[in-house]
């Protein structure tokens, strides 16, 4: 998705600074062998952002993977993360925490005349 998204913008990773929102974090993302081989498959060393667990599954850090994607497509501004919408309840919706749908918005802008 970061991929398509940045080529939609048509604009250089140079001209354009991230900043990455709430997300859950790696403690509380569990995924299947199926997930973890989908991005090793094409990235050996997105390996780094997945540890086993005693379930004989994988926590994945989402923030780390968007980074390397991120910094595989130009992005030396990369900024934000480090949240977890599961386990910080009174700042983050999470349908996984509560079963019940919820919502969460995000703000994206370009500054007009803005040339740097």
């Amino acid at each position: 998705m970061l991929e398509a998204t940045v080529a939609k913008l048509d604009v250089p990773a140079s001209r354009l600074i991230v900043w990455m929102g709430p997300a859950i974090g790696q403690a509380n993302f569990e995924v299947g062998d199926d997930v973890r081989t989908a991005f090793t498959a094409t990235d050996a060393a997105a390996a780094s952002a997945f540890v086993a667990n005693a379930r004989g599954r994988w926590q994945c850090d989402l923030y780390a993977l968007a980074r390397r994607r991120l910094a595989a497509l130009g992005f030396a501004g990369v900024y934000g993360g480090g949240w977890c919408t599961f386990a910080e309840s009174e700042q983050f919706f999470s349908y996984r925490r509560s079963g019940q749908c919820g919502r969460m918005a995000a703000l994206i802008w370009i500054e007009p005349g803005r040339q740097d």
